[in-house]
Parts: structure tokens; C-alpha cells; sequence
């Protein structure tokens, strides 16, 4: 069931746009606008974790990840520091 309300402002041409695509379908307004603005929901939010990469760079971003980390005082300070709830922070 749907009970979430999502309101918006169109301008007359964008709402006639919207209703001939979604009519030429067999969609009402709402079934096509929800439809698309999930679809290009999904791509937006994929496209912050899915990247493509040809044969070359992908075998050097692997290389990359295999590498051990550079040095790093900050982090290595950081780790040294026991945490407050450990047992041998005391």
C-alpha cells in the first residue's frame, strides 16, 4: 500500500510530456513518475559504488589494493592508543 506522499510542481508541458509517455505505456502519472524517478534513483546511487575499468587499469587498481599501505605516523599513533573500554587500558 501506498501511503508516502511525494508532491512536486510541473510546468503544463513537462506534465503533458509525463502523461503521453506514461499513457503510451498503459501507466497513470504516478505509476510512470514513481517508476522513473526510482530507476534514476537506482543508477545515481550504483553509480557510487560500480565503476568499469578496462583490462589495464583494472590490473593496476588490484595492484594497488595488494600493495601494502604506505607508512603513516598519524595511524600508526592512532592504533597504539588502547581504547577506553579495553581491559588493558587501566
Amino acid at each position: 500500500m501506498r501511503d508516502a506522499a511525494i508532491n512536486l510542481r510541473a510546468r503544463p508541458e513537462q506534465r503533458d510530456l509525463i502523461d503521453q509517455a506514461a499513457n503510451m505505456l498503459g501507466k497513470n502519472r504516478s505509476d510512470f513518475m514513481l517508476e522513473a524517478a526510482c530507476e534514476r534513483a537506482r543508477t545515481v546511487l550504483l553509480d557510487q559504488v560500480f565503476f568499469e575499468l578496462d583490462a589495464t587499469r583494472f590490473r593496476k587498481f588490484n595492484a594497488l589494493l595488494d600493495a601494502p599501505p604506505a607508512p603513516n605516523p598519524g595511524f600508526e599513533r592512532l592504533m597504539a592508543v588502547k581504547a577506553p573500554w579495553s581491559a588493558d587500558a587501566a
